[in-house]
């Protein structure tokens, strides 16, 4: 039964939930009723998955007041978290009644605040949120034998075919550093030149993880040569962990994971202390696996992916 007021008649309103962590006052600035009549479920969005692809600069200087003020002529504050695929409009307006979404650093929970994009700050969980569609980050699994270029003067397959199509529709879209053309495996793709520019960067220091199959029965012993560093040609080189997975009739299966990004280096490290590499696969890239990806797919970047590439170089 619907519980009665103190003056007898039905009370149908229900008190807003609490939000949790609000540094601030919630903001109320809309009084208009949700659509259809109904309210978004602030229990349901305490819980819901935030789907937001993180923005790359996670405090830019704001200039307004620092305040959540209500635009005319504006854009609902739902419909811009749908847009940066943060969740659907119904699951945005249960986030906002949840309290995990704030504008301009004041925690939100009214339905029918309107704000310009193109100024306001919205966070959820405290993280920025973007709505820049044209920005890419892909996965691709390079197969064995193709080049790490657009395209290629003496017709051998590249990573430009597998693409094409992307780049026929106006996508500008280049690799993260290169991989030879015997080397398999995990390749970057995207058009956000900062990134990319530091992911390659070796102050960074953005680890990568090799599978390698090379000649001879490595033994164990090998691991502390391989982190006390070995001298090449062009200076030393040191691996940050090793593992060896198999050791089976005259050949070996390794997994290294070194920061270098020097030309061939796992193959010229391994020539260096005796054991050729016969196969070489490149498995992950700071926090972003291969998987059991297909050789010669793609796949778009999930928001944990871009974010903890963002933290692992600091943007």
């Amino acid at each position: 039964m619907t519980p009665a007021s103190r003056d007898g008649r039905p009370d149908r309103k229900r008190q807003p939930s609490k939000s949790r962590g609000q540094a601030k006052k919630p903001t109320q600035l809309s009084k208009k009723p949700h659509r259809k009549g109904s309210r978004p479920n602030a229990q349901t969005g305490a819980v819901r998955l935030n789907n937001a692809k993180p923005s790359r600069h996670v405090a830019p200087p704001v200039e307004n007041d620092g305040a959540a003020h209500h635009v005319e002529d504006g854009v609902r504050l739902q419909k811009v978290l749908a847009q940066a695929g943060v969740a659907s409009r119904r699951g945005a307006e249960e986030l906002i009644a949840a309290g995990r979404v704030d504008v301009n650093g004041e925690i939100v929970t009214s339905q029918g605040l309107r704000i310009d994009p193109n100024t306001a700050i919205v966070r959820v969980d405290g993280a920025r949120v973007t709505i820049d569609e044209d920005m890419q980050y892909l996965a691709l699994n390079k197969p064995k034998g193709w080049q790490s270029t657009m395209s290629d003067e003496h017709d051998r397959p590249c990573i430009g075919d597998i693409i094409g199509e992307r780049v026929m529709a106006g996508q500008r879209l280049f690799h993260v550093g290169r991989l030879d053309a015997d080397t398999e495996g995990l390749l970057l793709l995207t058009n956000d030149g900062e990134l990319a520019h530091r992911l390659t960067h070796p102050s960074f220091e953005v680890p990568k993880t090799y599978l390698v199959s090379v000649r001879g029965e490595v033994k164990r012993q090998l691991g502390r040569t391989l982190k006390d560093g070995v001298e090449l040609e062009d200076g030393p080189v040191k691996v940050d962990s090793f593992s060896v997975l198999e050791v089976h009739e005259g050949r070996s299966v390794l997994r290294i994971t070194l920061h270098e990004g020097r030309n061939r280096i796992v193959r010229r490290l391994m020539d260096q202390v005796g054991h050729p590499v016969t196969r070489l696969v490149r498995t992950d890239v700071g926090a972003v696996s291969l998987g059991d990806q297909r050789p010669g797919s793609l796949r778009v970047l999930n928001s944990k992916e871009i974010g903890q590439l963002y933290k692992a170089v600091g943007m």
